[in-house]
């Protein structure tokens, strides 16, 4: 039985080895798998590895609780619960907790984080958080003297400044893996990386960095329908060559075209921002709604999701507005951003109209909850929120009925536009990120782009175009900036900033 007394030193190695035990398998999992643990070398590593979260572990606990214990107690407790959260999202979907991952976790909305709920989170956080938490509440802890605390703290520090120099050769090994390490180290994954999200978002220009102005050229009625996915991949669209029939209407339907794409990043507020924006930056640069809006154009904006820059328009419109006017079943999943649009469309008096409708139908775990029973084409699907519980055909099949569902939201966008008479119209589909679905014990999306899966960057970007209207060049590939420059060019409005390399119609 644990002691109710403890000397500190005794409580922060305690407290360091529960958070190694509780919180560290992903972590040394990744070694194993990613160096010769049987070489000299690779066993340096390990040892090391181990030793120093040990120490600095437990350095930083004696630290805190020398100068708190008050303090102490409660960011250790907080600590413990937050970890074993994090632990059961790397174990259950394989993500990293990086700085892009809190990002993403920081935009999540009510909807999206509780269809993560499931009793095994309950579980992880009653046994790792929870109840180590009572124990760091109740018990009493026996204080140093600052002459003991400051040898304690120079020793330590001296310690692990020769471990790290002893491990010199390794370093290139260790630089090489770091963001995973640092993404799986806890409780540094997110902690660290939360205060680095936050500098560098507070470093970033908060004002909206305005574009050149720009110019309508001619009086041409013509419309583009930008639908942003979520999540949908390329590899299952069946337009792209996948065994399964996913598009059975796209398919079917003249002057559409598909192009192979790649996102710029693997988490929704950075792929829609890449897909608004004339250029990859980091600044807050005008985003394509915005820019048309302040130069005259009519923007409708059309969301039952979220994540998307700062939007300045009169005309946005999430699920909640579209509701009290649209009827039936399809208005409890993304159909309901169809609901009235082509009325809205033909009742401008805008010459040149763009509007965006930000889906959310392939977004996980939930697959089969993203679309109305009747497109529940492919069976058996996996009704689980712990993806790894269900086999790999059934979270396919689940994922796959929302790409069909995609493709009829898609087929009933370009009926709306083929009836609108005496305007040029095209639609274009293009998706925020990939999913990945099992491949390599990975799931759903989030992985640093630089290390990521392509099952999470392979987009589609599907175009049609109203007879009589454009053409379209031909590329081999694509990325989410083309939008931009083929939006503006479609409309014929001319900018200074417009990039014809980067304009699909002819």
């Amino acid at each position: 039985m644990l002691k109710n007394n403890l000397k500190l030193i005794h409580f922060a190695l305690l407290m360091s080895a529960l958070n190694f035990l509780f919180f560290h398998l992903p972590f040394f999992t990744f070694v194993f798998k990613n160096l010769d643990y049987k070489s000299f070398n690779g066993i340096m590593i390990i040892i090391s590895l181990i030793i120093a979260m040990l120490v600095a572990n437990a350095f930083v606990f004696y630290l805190f609780f020398f100068l708190s214990r008050i303090v102490g107690k409660f960011l250790l407790s907080l600590t413990f619960i937050i970890s074993a959260i994090a632990v059961y999202f790397i174990n259950t979907y394989g993500v990293i907790i990086d700085e892009s991952m809190i990002g993403n976790v920081l935009n999540t909305n009510y909807a999206e984080s509780s269809s993560f709920f499931s009793f095994k989170l309950v579980l992880y956080v009653i046994l790792f958080g929870i109840l180590p938490s009572i124990f760091i509440i109740k018990v009493k802890i026996i204080n140093v003297s600052l002459k003991k605390f400051l040898m304690t703290i120079g020793f330590t520090l001296l310690f692990l400044l020769t471990l790290v120099f002893a491990n010199a050769s390794n370093w290139l090994w260790i630089d090489k893996n770091s963001k995973t390490l640092g993404g799986l180290a806890m409780p540094w994954s997110y902690s660290v990386n939360l205060s680095l999200f936050f500098i560098h978002k507070s470093q970033k220009n908060q004002k909206e960095i305005l574009l050149p102005n720009a110019t309508i050229k001619d009086n041409q009625k013509s419309v583009v329908v930008l639908v942003i996915g979520e999540s949908a991949r390329r590899a299952n669209f069946s337009l792209y060559g996948y065994s399964k029939n996913t598009n059975p209407l796209l398919s079917k339907i003249p002057n559409v075209y598909h192009f192979d794409a790649t996102s710029s990043a693997t988490y929704t507020t950075a792929g829609v921002k890449s897909i608004l924006e004339s250029n990859d930056s980091d600044q807050l640069t005008e985003i394509l709604p915005n820019y048309l809006y302040r130069n005259n154009a009519e923007v409708i904006w059309r969301t039952t999701n979220w994540g998307e820059p700062p939007v300045h328009i009169k005309h946005y419109e999430n699920r909640e507005a579209l509701m009290p006017n649209c009827k039936g079943e399809g208005c409890n999943y993304d159909e309901i951003l169809l609901s009235g649009l082509k009325e809205e469309i033909l009742a401008s008096k805008k010459n040149k109209i763009l509007v965006i409708l930000h889906t959310s139908t392939s977004h996980g775990p939930t697959y089969s909850k993203k679309y109305p029973p009747k497109f529940e084409t492919f069976k058996p699907v996996c009704n689980s929120v712990e993806l790894g519980n269900c086999s790999h055909t059934e979270l396919v099949n689940a994922y796959d009925n929302t790409i069909v569902y995609t493709d009829y939201i898609l087929a009933n966008v370009i009926k709306d536009l083929k009836q609108l008479k005496g305007y040029k119209s095209t639609m274009i589909f293009v998706s925020d990120h990939g999913e990945s679905l099992g491949e390599n014990n990975l799931y759903m999306h989030g992985i640093p782009r630089s290390i990521a899966p392509k099952e999470q960057y392979e987009i589609p970007f599907i175009v049609w175009v109203s007879d009589n209207s454009k053409q379209l060049k031909s590329f081999k590939t694509l990325d989410q900036h083309y939008v931009f420059h083929s939006v503006l060019n479609f409309l014929n409005i001319g900018s200074p900033i417009y990039n014809e390399k980067l304009n699909i119609y002819k």
